[in-house]
């Protein structure tokens, strides 16, 4: 979801926003959920407890990590799906049954208490509002998306560039018919809570918000730049990505959703991929010390290409096994 990068002009531009929107931060799922009304109202499928449809084939793919006395499956996951999109498989309803707890990138991400008071600190500047950044059709774009969800330009003024373009990428994907609600992690939380698993997070959600705060303003203006040129094509690449996924084919989600996004901007990929892919793989090596099984379920990019969890294992001597 090639998110917050230093896009090049090109039609292609709107299609890696999205992909970044899927798969890089659970944080884009949290947003749109708490999006305006009117915007929300553009998923029609809304509901508390999606169903899974089975998927063709073998579904997404699966990795599992084991010594003499634990072992640790990781699941890629995309953070929003259209309600119908098939991915269901037997093994993955096993690693998950089998699992003594289960760990998301962030353990609440439908938490809107936790997450409003850090888009006030984090994601508003109204001493550097977007009029004075953007230029004066570049603002005009802005109020021209903003109304789709009914917001404005006005409205979105104060907001610092990536939380407008973070906003305004993933506006396009509710109008395609996707849904937070039936986005992966909400929906494996549900099934955890029902079945008594405690649920963790690899990080917190203030951490998310604060990687991409933490973005140089050029590159954020890029990002929103960019969301604004191709507001209205903005599925097409994270249609691709999410067949890809959902059959297992984690060679293209490395090539559109990875490399791409190195391609882009080493700022973002370090901030968004690496250093947490690392962080990641530290807290694998920690819970292989202890006993039990534990089901991890992150978005598909981290579990994917040359710097992802699994090669930053493989590089240490453990060995990561696809199911």
């Amino acid at each position: 979801m090639t998110l917050l990068a230093r896009l090049k002009s090109s039609t292609a531009s709107a299609g890696r926003l999205a992909v970044g929107v899927a798969l890089g931060v659970s944080l884009a799922a949290a947003l749109l959920a708490g999006a305006p009304r009117a915007f929300a109202q553009e998923a029609a499928h809304t509901h508390d407890h999606a169903a899974i449809v089975p998927a063709v084939g073998e579904g997404p793919a699966l990795w599992s990590i084991s010594d003499e006395d634990s072992t640790i499956y990781l699941f890629g996951t995309v953070h929003v799906l259209r309600p119908n999109t098939p991915w269901g498989s037997a093994k993955v309803d096993a690693a998950f049954d089998a699992a003594d707890n289960v760990i998301f990138e962030i353990s609440n991400p439908d938490d809107q208490a936790a997450l409003m008071p850090l888009i006030q600190q984090h994601g508003v500047s109204p001493q550097r509002p977007l009029s004075s950044l953007l230029t004066a059709e570049e603002f005009a774009d802005l109020d021209a998306a903003a109304r789709t969800i009914g917001g404005t330009g006005a409205g979105f003024d104060a907001m610092r560039p990536w939380l407008a373009g973070l906003m305004l990428s993933v506006a396009p994907l509710t109008k395609a018919g996707y849904d937070p609600k039936s986005g992966v992690e909400l929906i494996l939380k549900h099934r955890a809570e029902d079945a008594g698993k405690p649920v963790t997070g690899l990080e917190t959600i203030a951490t998310q918000v604060e990687i991409l705060a933490g973005l140089s303003e050029e590159t954020q203006l890029a990002f929103l730049r960019s969301t604004l040129k191709d507001f209205d094509e903005a599925t097409t690449e994270l249609d691709t990505l999410v067949q890809a996924w959902a059959s297992g084919d984690v060679d293209t989600i490395d090539r559109v959703g990875v490399q791409d996004m190195r391609a882009e901007s080493r700022e973002v990929y370090d901030a968004l991929l690496v250093r947490r892919n690392t962080n990641w793989a530290d807290q694998i090596q920690t819970l292989l010390e202890g006993s039990g099984t534990t089901f991890i379920a992150v978005g598909s990019a981290h579990l994917a290409g040359d710097d992802s969890v699994q090669e930053i294992l493989e590089r240490r001597g453990v060995e990561v096994v696809r199911r």
